[in-house]
């Protein structure tokens, strides 16, 4: 019972904070950054 009340809260607090991200448009930068890394990766940047 007790674990099942704690994965509750874990998902509903982790909805909470991807909810809060997307909000504020934090994947944009998110992406930039992953497709900086790939570019250097391979030379280009």
């Amino acid at each position: 019972m007790k674990q099942t009340r704690l994965r509750i809260f874990i998902l509903v607090i982790s909805a909470l904070f991807i909810g809060i991200g997307i909000a504020k448009q934090e994947y944009l930068e998110v992406m930039q950054k992953a497709v900086r890394v790939c570019l250097e990766c391979i030379g280009i940047g």
